[in-house]
């Protein structure tokens, strides 16, 4: 376990890089906004769209300081951390606008600074820099281990993959834990097949008919170059009550190795990124949950709660600000609402607010301004009423990825009609099994299960440059973010 050295010497790290911030800060005013989101959620489809928009403008009637003309010019600059690789937008709109696919999920940490020129309303010419951070969601959810000791961990762990939704995916690992003894001597190979046996657990309930969110170790799963190490050789073990495990046996190396996954992984990146944050955005695949069902949608509720508890939410202060950065403003989004009609958009927004209340109530009593939106960053999708016999029914219109099926195999390149069905208005039967509901394929009136829709064809001007991506409610999104450091 760290020392109380460690961490003493940790804090004057932050307050130091924090004094250095605000010295920069006030030479030139710069605000660093966090993207993050779990698995499928669209981090780097939000974000390049983010970044197209203030560069490109478009339709953003919401977000004011565009729609007023007051932004004169948004540019890319050289970011400010050489040690982070750069979000790679040039690729990734090339991917989304010439090839009309959607770009690689987020699997490390990137960043991107772009320099807004704007008039202020009150007059005057002034830049913001924004810096762009954006990161995996599994990263944040490592957070809470920072205060848990290895047997703690290995009783959440090991409650999670007992209870009745994860027990069956868990059964080669729980298995193998059964046969062997915590206290027998270390042994690099047990220490192998019993890491790689929890690893491909955690992999099985993030496939997405089960949509799992709650997931750490987040490495596991995203393990980039430290694949092997033996900071990433470890697994929860079972230890009796009143026991103690012996210098030298299995479960001593194991604590050893989670005790380094803390220390040279987890802490560095709270100290070095994600405790510098101004502003934090969480990107939510609401959709994906509820295919899954009531217990996806509880894994989720739980997987939130945890997010949030880990930010160091509440209002700056000026004084404390000049000590410590503190997330002043989290928006919480529900990705993909082009894959249903405008009249389930609400009753979406419903949903999240029900999956993030715990949360929301202990980031809004430390002063922290919270929204909700339901979003598609680039829309796929566009709406139509369609007749099927005498009925005239909403259904959205898009080219659907190539594999797909609906009633017919879809081969990418024909448009489809698809009647996503609606959301019920009242979210409390989502998240009740005792309700019948087992995920919306299973809802009484047919699949709810939605398509996977290409990106959409983008018209370019006379330069050969993309027009403004279409969206929704990503001007919203913007407003909230930034609106206030464009006044």
């Amino acid at each position: 376990m760290p020392s109380r050295f460690d961490w003493l010497l940790d804090e004057a790290r932050l307050t130091a890089q924090t004094l250095i911030d605000r010295a920069e800060d006030l030479a030139s005013p710069t605000l660093r906004l966090g993207i993050t989101g779990l698995s499928r959620a669209g981090k780097t489809v939000f974000t390049t769209a983010l970044i197209h928009a203030l560069m490109r403008g478009g339709r953003l009637p919401v977000f004011r300081a565009m729609h007023e003309g007051r932004i004169a010019t948004a540019r890319l600059e050289p970011q400010p951390d050489d040690g982070v690789p750069r979000f790679d937008y040039e690729g990734h709109l090339a991917t989304l606008v010439d090839d009309r696919r959607w770009p690689e999920s987020t699997r490390r940490i990137s960043e991107l600074r772009l320099a807004i020129d704007y008039a202020p309303a009150r007059g005057g010419r002034r830049t913001l820099t924004l810096d762009i951070v954006d990161y995996p969601g599994e990263w944040l959810l490592d957070l809470p281990l920072l205060d848990q000791s290895f047997s703690a961990f290995g009783a959440n762990s090991l409650a999670l993959a007992r209870a009745p939704a994860r027990r069956p995916l868990a059964g080669p690992f729980l298995a193998a834990l059964d046969a062997m003894d915590p206290a027998a001597p270390a042994d690099e190979t047990e220490a192998r097949r019993l890491a790689s046996l929890f690893t491909d657990y955690l992999a099985a309930c993030r496939a997405e008919t089960v949509s799992m969110s709650l997931l750490p170790p987040g490495r596991f799963l995203m393990p980039g170059d430290l694949e092997g190490s033996p900071a990433l050789t470890f697994a929860p073990l079972d230890l009796a009550e009143g026991k103690d495990a012996p210098a030298g046996s299995l479960h001593a190396m194991m604590e050893r190795r989670f005790e380094a996954y803390k220390e040279r992984i987890v802490r560095p990146f709270f100290r070095d990124h994600f405790a510098r944050l101004d502003r934090q955005i969480v990107l939510i695949d609401v959709l994906s949950a509820l295919n899954a069902g009531p217990a996806a949608l509880a894994d989720l509720e739980s997987a939130l709660d945890g997010i949030l508890a880990a930010f160091r939410i509440g209002r700056n202060s000026w004084l404390a600000s000049l000590f410590r950065h503190r997330i002043g403003k989290v928006l919480f989004a529900a990705t993909k609402a082009d894959h249903l009609h405008h009249t389930s958009h609400d009753p979406l927004e419903a949903i999240l607010r029900r999956l993030v209340e715990r949360a929301l109530a202990r980031a809004e009593g430390a002063g922290a301004e919270i929204d909700m939106v339901a979003i598609a960053a680039v829309r796929a999708t566009r709406e139509a009423m369609v007749k099927r016999g005498r009925a005239h029914l909403p259904a959205i219109v898009g080219v659907p990825e190539a594999g797909q099926h609906g009633a017919d195999a879809f081969d990418g390149l024909a448009e489809a009609a698809v009647f996503p069905g609606d959301l019920p208005e009242n979210p409390s039967a989502l998240f009740d099994p005792a309700h019948g509901f087992n995920g919306l394929s299973d809802a009484a009136g047919g699949d709810f299960r939605f398509l996977r829709f290409r990106p959409p064809q983008v018209e370019r001007n006379a330069g050969g440059l993309a027009l403004p991506l279409p969206h929704i409610r990503l001007d919203r999104a913007l407003e909230f973010l930034l609106g206030d450091r464009l006044k």
